[in-house]
């Protein structure tokens, strides 16, 4: 069961998916000081304006939505059911589902695609869906807190990881962070 945590932003509901308004601000982005698996390209570490606020999904794109926007389920695990994580996607075929749900949902398309060719004009810009920056996903993730993982010092409570019994689980399945993702 998900434990609910008061989420410090807005919350919208679409058609198979929640997103949460994620407010602008500064973090320290790249590995915690201490961590002693830190690889190099996550340090050093650095302070990081996110200028705009930005929507992002509170899960992981989940098999049902993905089958419902583009129409197919790629997924390793379709048998884990519509609310687990789409899995076995590249970042091509993301930038495709993202303008693909814009589409759907009557939004500007971020991406220009040609082939193998993906062009991001309007960059942060864009007003519909696109995938996060680098500097967006680990502002999301750490949530407005600073623990070691997204959301808690404990990484069993709010992810799934090798021990995971080889399978993917439901979305939404362990604690949330600060901003409720």
């Amino acid at each position: 069961k998900e434990r609910k945590k008061k989420s410090k932003s807005k919350v919208i509901k679409g058609d198979g998916y929640k997103a949460v308004k994620i407010p602008k601000g500064t973090f320290d982005m790249g590995c915690t000081k201490g961590d002693s698996d830190c690889r190099d390209d996550e340090k050093p570490v650095h302070k990081v304006t996110i200028g705009n606020d930005f929507y992002m999904m509170k899960s992981e794109v989940t098999q049902g939505l993905y089958q419902k926007v583009m129409g197919s389920n790629p997924s390793r695990f379709s048998s884990c059911g519509s609310d687990c994580p789409v899995e076995r996607v590249t970042w091509y075929d993301a930038v495709k589902f993202a303008n693909a749900l814009s589409k759907k949902e009557g939004l500007e398309q971020c991406y220009s695609i040609s082939g193998d060719n993906v062009i991001w004009s309007e960059g942060v810009n864009c007003t519909g869906w696109r995938l996060p920056t680098e500097a967006e996903w680990e502002y999301s993730a750490r949530g407005g807190e600073s623990y070691r993982y997204a959301g808690s010092n404990s990484v069993g409570s709010v992810g799934w990881y090798y021990d995971s019994s080889s399978k993917t689980h439901s979305v939404c399945s362990k604690k949330v962070n600060g901003y409720g993702l």
